[in-house]
């Protein structure tokens, strides 16, 4: 995962090959492949890698008292110190090769497993449901879809410079922040 990440950030995705990657670890494309069916297969586990931070940062801070608006700006936050040591172009194809893996997944029949990897926020909407900061009736699937489209559309405004030096974070958490509370106030909408 190293040396394809290291070959991805200095010459981009799509001029890496396997080959490239096999000789930059030292390991043989049937090891590759052992591993990774494809180099997005490759793509997408360096993705679930760059989030296992925000993911800890919540399950950290939701041990003690939590504000659930507090928690989701400091996963943002991890999350973007994570993305600033990546190129644009690279956030941009792994948030799409994101969507192709989740169609897959669904077209197989695979949603459920494919839920606590996809959906950046999932596990943390559950324990604040369980904690008693969300209604119990508020369906946190629908509402943690929902933040993960916003949290993939603001890293592509982001890393296309669309948010004129304002920082990821700043700006996506606000948008889904809003957007949960505003389910939590009326969670008979997302039944």
């Amino acid at each position: 995962m190293q040396a394809a990440i290291a070959l991805w950030r200095t010459n981009g995705f799509a001029a890496t090959t396997v080959a490239d990657i096999c000789r930059a670890a030292g390991v043989s494309k049937a090891l590759f492949y052992f591993y990774f069916p494809r180099k997005e297969d490759a793509l997408l586990e360096a993705g679930f890698v760059s989030t296992r931070e925000a993911r800890h940062r919540w399950r950290e801070l939701v041990e003690g008292p939590y504000e659930l608006a507090e928690v989701i700006a400091a996963v943002l936050e991890a999350l973007e110190r994570t993305m600033l040591r990546n190129p644009p172009e690279l956030l941009v194809e792994t948030v799409l090769e994101g969507h192709r893996a989740e169609v897959r997944a669904l077209s197989e029949g695979r949603s459920d497993e494919h839920h606590e990897t996809r959906y950046l926020l999932l596990g943390l909407l559950r324990r604040a449901r369980s904690d008693g900061k969300l209604p119990a009736s508020l369906d946190v699937l629908q509402v943690a879809r929902g933040a993960q489209s916003l949290l993939e559309a603001g890293t592509r405004h982001w890393a296309t410079g669309e948010y004129e030096g304002r920082g990821f974070a700043e700006v996506v958490t606000r948008d889904i922040t809003a957007f949960v509370e505003g389910h939590a106030a009326h969670p008979e909408l997302t039944m």
